[in-house]
């Protein structure tokens, strides 16, 4: 039967399970709220590309539609699901998630994400007192400077488990598709929202002075590495298209027991 199909999919459990956990927030410090986002966790460990009735896919090449695409899974107050399928050597550039949690997980395929963790600006604080840039900075440009921390950059597969992101730690990251096509599983909460202040904002990672051609790498340290970033419009080379969902129905406000 097909609401037998529905309760039994893996898909339609981690929905269920994302707004359970979602609907928890602001209240992220809870243990009730970090048990819920481990079962999560632990759901997402187990999705392939099978539960979604999905299969890697062959590189179209530059010339061939966009080299993001996404598909909407469904979306509710408190989180948004989808799939994003990034062509061979596509890159969806570097992004923040105001004030949200998020996780990721790849489906086939793999990807390097490269994180960084926001900053909490002390008060009073220049936003870039005594720090010069190669090339040096418009006045205008020291506005949209934002400092932050580089936290990872892991490779990721199938075999990984989920990335998860929270409003400050590795709430910005980039994401490169290596080794030929590669699709990934997002769960972003809450979703996007411009009116609430949640917009997606694009980044790129400045050179300081010091950092210039020629100059010595300082050797590594345990503490993590601060770095500067600059808002920047969404870069022309990037656009996202979009294509149906092919796999089981979901819906996240309804329980097992109410499928018909």
């Amino acid at each position: 039967m097909p609401g037998d199909k529905m309760a039994s999919s893996l898909i339609q459990t981690i929905a269920r399970q994302a707004r359970t956990t979602f609907k928890l927030l602001p209240l992220a410090e809870t243990g009730r709220f970090q048990d819920n986002l481990q079962q999560l966790n632990s759901l997402l460990e187990k999705i392939q590309v099978d539960d979604l009735n999905l299969g890697p896919r062959r590189n179209q090449g530059p010339r061939h539609g966009p080299p993001v695409t996404y598909m909407h899974i469904c979306e509710t107050e408190y989180f948004s699901m989808g799939v994003f399928l990034l062509q061979g050597g596509a890159c969806i550039p570097l992004h923040d998630h105001p004030g949200m949690h998020g996780l990721l997980k790849v489906l086939y395929g793999s990807v390097a994400v490269k994180c960084f963790d926001k900053e909490e600006t002390e008060p009073g604080a220049g936003p870039a007192a005594g720090v010069q840039f190669n090339p040096p900075l418009l006045q205008c440009q020291q506005a949209t400077l934002r400092r932050s921390l580089q936290s990872s950059t892991k490779v990721l597969d199938q075999a990984s488990g989920p990335c998860i992101l929270t409003p400050l730690h590795n709430n910005m990251h980039q994401i490169d598709a290596l080794d030929g096509p590669a699709a990934f599983l997002d769960i972003l909460a809450p979703p996007y929202d411009p009116e609430a202040g949640r917009d997606c904002h694009y980044f790129k990672v400045l050179q300081t002075v010091s950092e210039g051609p020629g100059k010595a790498s300082p050797a590594p340290s345990p503490v993590q590495e601060a770095v500067w970033l600059l808002e920047v419009p969404q870069p022309s080379d990037f656009w996202c298209g979009g294509e149906p969902y092919p796999g089981p129905k979901v819906v996240p406000d309804r329980e097992a027991g109410q499928m018909e």
